[in-house]
């Protein structure tokens, strides 16, 4: 999830709560205040005596000219690089986020965050919000955190589904309600990703439990926040998975429990193409994929034509990061 710091200098108690309560990373003050932000709530503080220390672990450049932009471009190499213009019509943003991933924006309204989160199309890496009314700092705040991230999904046909003896599977309990057509990519291969559904749907076996996804064996892969991929069975409280609609809306979600438990499984078939992937899952009739219009369908009754939502990907993965080589998975 892209960072979110709030400067507030000089320190003023509301500011900090407000920051807190609406989900900031960071809060950044000087002097004494370090010690009074930590006495609020459990958060990084930026400052001389902070976690992070201006000048040493992160820089701040204003950006009047050229060479100021260079400036900036030279202290990225060394951490993050908050950036401030009066006018970024003078010095495009672009060419600073062409150039780097360690920007930082200070933004003092919501056109300046639109502009930041929007920057070619993938924004700054972080955003640092300054400004002195405790609603509109929410409101900026609350903006990164509801901003949703895009996966490119394709419909996928079933050729097959085998049903295979006992083995262990993952249930991602998160912390985040989940709705129609909404659940967690994953497959056996990084490269081809099943949309599997929340358990949200009503049925006559078990209550509803629409912040978990029964989400598959315990080697598959699943998609995480910033394009990268983990193994369910890595997974544990506090780590952060994505979770997808069947249009390809994103948004990243705290796990708050992972349960692995010995089940039947299967194995799922389909192909996009010439492109077969498979999936391997807990055989019961509340284990869900999601098709083009959104509808859960069980995997207990899923036939060959079947038409299923998946991620397709080229190259292949490295320690859950993409990399452009020749892998093959079978």
């Amino acid at each position: 999830m892209r960072e979110v710091w709030v400067r507030v200098i000089p320190f003023r108690k509301e500011l900090v709560t407000t920051a807190l309560e609406a989900g900031a990373h960071g809060i950044w003050v000087e002097g004494d205040a370090v010690s009074k932000v930590r006495e609020l709530g459990r958060i990084k503080v930026l400052g001389e005596e902070g976690d992070l220390q201006p000048g040493k672990d992160f820089f701040h450049v204003s950006i009047h000219s050229g060479e100021d932009q260079e400036k900036a471009l030279e202290l990225c190499g060394k951490g993050p690089v908050v950036v401030e213009a009066v006018d970024w019509k003078v010095i495009p943003l672009e060419n600073l986020v062409a150039a780097s991933d360690a920007i930082f924006a200070v933004v003092r309204s919501e056109d300046e965050m639109r502009l930041a989160l929007g920057v070619l199309e993938k924004g700054v890496s972080g955003v640092v919000v300054d400004v002195d009314d405790p609603s509109l700092l929410r409101r900026l705040v609350l903006m990164v955190q509801d901003e949703v991230e895009k996966v490119d999904l394709v419909e996928g046909t079933i050729r097959d589904v085998k049903p295979l003896w006992m083995g262990h599977r993952v249930c991602v309990d998160t912390c985040t309600l989940m709705g129609e057509g909404e659940g967690m990519l994953v497959g056996n291969s990084s490269s081809f990703l099943f949309l599997i559904h929340a358990e949200s749907i009503e049925n006559p076996y078990v209550a509803p439990r629409p912040f978990r996804v029964n989400a598959g064996a315990v080697h598959s892969y699943t998609m995480v926040p910033g394009g990268k991929t983990r193994y369910l069975s890595e997974l544990q409280s506090g780590d952060e998975v994505l979770l997808v609609d069947h249009q390809g809306n994103a948004k990243g979600a705290i796990v708050g429990r992972s349960k692995v438990e010995k089940r039947p499984l299967l194995m799922v078939k389909a192909q996009v193409g010439d492109v077969p992937g498979t999936c391997i899952l807990q055989n019961a009739e509340t284990i869900r994929l999601v098709s083009p219009s959104g509808d859960a369908l069980s995997v207990v009754s899923l036939r060959e034509g079947d038409r299923v939502m998946v991620y397709l990907e080229e190259g292949g993965r490295h320690f859950g990061i993409k990399v452009e080589e020749s892998i093959q998975e079978k």
